[in-house]
């Protein structure tokens, strides 16, 4: 996935993908989307006959995305909160990224997120146990995100949306010196883990589809 070619999560996401057999025209929604980096590789996955709805809640965002998807017409930048979402059509799959460990209430985001998925359509969330990670041994913290830990609840929260779980994982990149875990940590926290051995924060998976009614 040229798109996340630098991105050290990008597994878990092309595992997700695959197992859905996601392809050309699918149209999907990428919440919290942020620079546009998962768009932009869900963009190369749909190609042109798709559409790519990249919704974030900070203004600035849709700017970032533009510049990121130059060269995909099929990418739609929105602005729009989660917890407010409403998109112009419902879609094959809505997905999310180191967003509910953000917001006031997860189950809220979820529930418009399965209601965003037609039916027989696809959420797919992603959500780190942040104090699993480890920095030469020792627990990281994110004191800023108001659910550090809400991978742990993850399955739960997407079944109490109404959504049936098909699949969950869990996966966690680690590294010792240079190189992209080190540069992503750095990034995270300001610190240069140096060389210290790290195991970044297990990233949960979960694939769910809106059952019928």
């Amino acid at each position: 996935m040229q798109g996340l070619r630098d991105d050290v999560y990008r597994r878990p996401l092309a595992t997700a993908l695959e197992r859905l057999g996601v392809g050309a025209s699918w149209t999907c929604a990428d919440i919290g989307a942020g620079g546009g980096d998962v768009s932009v590789a869900l963009a190369e996955v749909v190609g042109r006959s798709g559409r790519v709805y990249s919704v974030d809640s900070d203004p600035a965002a849709r700017d970032e995305v533009a510049r990121a998807a130059a060269a995909h017409s099929q990418v739609v930048a929105i602005t729009q909160a989660g917890e407010d979402l409403r998109l112009p059509e419902q879609v094959d799959l809505v997905f999310c990224r180191f967003l509910l460990l953000h917001v006031l209430d997860p189950s809220v985001v979820l529930d418009r997120m399965a209601a965003a998925a037609r039916i027989g359509g696809w959420v797919v969330a992603q959500e780190p146990i942040t104090t699993s990670g480890r920095v030469g041994g020792l627990p990281l913290s994110m004191p800023d995100a108001r659910h550090p830990d809400v991978g742990a609840l993850l399955p739960a929260l997407v079944r109490d949306a109404g959504l049936t779980v098909v699949d969950a994982w869990a996966e966690a990149p680690a590294g010792i010196g240079p190189g992209p875990v080190a540069t992503y940590l750095a990034s995270l926290t300001g610190v240069d883990p140096d060389d210290d051995p790290i195991v970044l924060p297990p990233l949960v998976t979960v694939v769910a589809t809106r059952p019928g009614s």
